[in-house]
């Protein structure tokens, strides 16, 4: 072997034990942190258990646990808002966990605000439950998977002399290149969605939201702590928010967590 070849395989030895080193230290230092907040948690000491576990956080760690036993703490303190904002975290990480659902549906269920979302058209409904199945990484994989998938069914219609298995392999190949036209659309939609899709959680009590970005503009209509709102716009300390009714306005930054 080369002295450059040893040179190199060295550096890739040191550079994983590092990471292993690095792994292990954050186990050992996080692992602990989870438990006490449990133990907390059982013994009814929800503000000492959201405190050990925001240590975690501080640590640079995050997990879908993590975020449903803060939310949870929250929750049990009656903090809403941020109770909302662990459990949304939560979902994000592991979107099809029916505990986060249902945990995340109980406490938006103790909002103030009773926001009717804007009726859907038959093809955004059709739209919003395909877009639910994969997240747009999902789409892009699906997309690789069906365009290989048909590349070999094409190819067995090609070099089949049977009739009956060519007919076989040309109806599956274009219901193939078909999933793999749907697919692609969805990957590129939902790639779209996620880049524009700026959510975040009023942590106000209560918040007028005005018709510009100034304490002496108009006010629209007034949120609560916990609503779930979408940032439009952003201007020094503002933000512009819309709610699912597509109402919109200003709020200060200051009262909303981004999510």
């Amino acid at each position: 072997m080369s002295y450059e070849l040893r040179i190199i395989r060295y550096l890739k030895q040191l550079l994983l034990a590092i990471a292993l080193l690095f792994v292990s230290s954050n186990f050992a230092q996080n692992g602990p942190l989870f438990e006490q907040g449990k133990e907390l948690y059982k013994a009814e000491k929800y503000q000492e258990a959201v405190n050990s576990w925001m240590k975690i956080l501080e640590n640079k760690h995050h997990s879908a646990d993590l975020y449903f036993n803060l939310g949870n703490a929250h929750y049990k303190l009656n903090n809403i808002g941020p109770s909302i904002y662990y459990y949304e975290k939560a979902l994000a990480l592991a979107p099809n966990d029916s505990d986060i659902k249902n945990n995340l549906a109980f406490a938006q269920n103790a909002t103030v605000d009773d926001i009717e979302p804007l009726p859907q058209t038959i093809f955004n409904k059709w739209y919003s439950n395909l877009a639910e199945i994969l997240t747009f990484e999902g789409w892009a994989k699906a997309v690789v998977v069906f365009s290989v998938v048909f590349a070999v069914l094409f190819l067995l219609y090609y070099f089949s002399f049977s009739e009956e298995r060519k007919r076989l392999f040309f109806v599956t190949s274009m219901l193939s290149i078909l999933l793999f036209g749907i697919a692609l659309s969805m990957a590129f939609s939902t790639y779209k969605d996620t880049i524009n899709n700026q959510p975040a959680i009023i942590f106000s009590e209560s918040i007028e939201v005005k018709e510009a970005p100034s304490l002496g503009s108009e006010t629209s209509f007034t949120l609560h702590e916990g609503t779930k709102v979408q940032i439009k716009e952003k201007d020094a300390d503002w933000a512009l928010i819309e709610i699912a009714n597509g109402k919109d306005g200003w709020i200060p930054l200051s009262d909303l967590k981004e999510l």
